[in-house]
């Protein structure tokens, strides 16, 4: 048997049994069950109390006013449901709050709102610690920005074998110029020789040579004015014969 609490306490928190009575537990005696002087839940001022002190049944109870316990469900062996409430004459009442007892130990019946607010509750420090769990996973750093670092994934990297990483020589935009300018001097410089294969002996490459344009004279003979010729003399007659007159 439990010991008295204080009344403050959260009663929703806390159970009562007595193990000499869960064997011979039935509708009849339930009642006197749940009024024992060490059960925190029983109030000693209700009309119960009156009844019993008087040694009245309790049908009596609804000719009185003030607070009382009524059995409300009884399920057999195990199931039994009381209810605290205020009666204000025979046929009206309020009800206060409800208490089930299962296999003897009794427990009191959450309310609505404490059912919506225990769950609430509980989501909100559900979601909370989420959040601090996630933060607790985020880095940042002015070169790379946020990332997500895991416990797991380190146990990951412990357990691999370490491997030395290949540091790059140099940046993309550097071998991308590097490629240009070596494109650029393999024009300008074409392969001579070339080795099928490391040791052999360099073979020479046939390097086929444009045919150069031919030069531009008459672009010359526009720029130099073509030399003066003397056109030729014309050939000179011989003079006339002399023929002798006829008389």
């Amino acid at each position: 048997m439990m010991a008295s609490v204080d009344l403050r306490d959260n009663l929703l928190g806390i159970s009562w049994v007595d193990s000499g009575w869960v064997p011979i537990l039935n509708p009849g005696n339930v009642l006197d069950y749940f009024s024992e002087r060490s059960n925190p839940f029983y109030d000693r001022t209700c009309n119960n109390e009156v009844v019993k002190m008087q040694r009245l049944t309790l049908e009596h109870l609804n000719q009185m006013v003030g607070v009382e316990y009524i059995l409300l469900h009884a399920q057999e062996p195990i199931l039994y449901i009381i209810r605290k409430q205020q009666r204000q004459s025979p046929t009206q009442v309020i009800p206060f709050s409800d208490y089930y007892i299962i296999a003897g130990v009794v427990y009191q019946a959450p309310d609505l709102g404490t059912v919506i607010g225990s769950r609430v509750l509980s989501a909100v420090h559900g979601i909370q610690s989420a959040f601090d769990e996630a933060m607790s996973y985020c880095r940042y750093h002015p070169s790379k920005g946020y990332w997500w670092h895991f416990k797991d994934q380190e146990e990951r990297e412990k357990n691999k074998p370490k491997s030395k990483k290949k540091e790059e020589p140099s940046s993309l935009f550097q071998r991308q110029r590097v490629d240009t300018l070596l494109l650029d001097l393999r024009s300008k410089f074409p392969q001579t020789f070339y080795q099928p294969k490391p040791g052999e002996k360099p073979i020479p490459v046939e390097v086929k040579k444009e045919p150069e344009p031919p030069p531009e004279t008459g672009k010359q003979e526009e720029r130099e004015p073509a030399p003066k010729t003397t056109a030729p003399a014309p050939p000179s007659k011989p003079p006339p014969e002399k023929r002798a007159r006829t008389q």
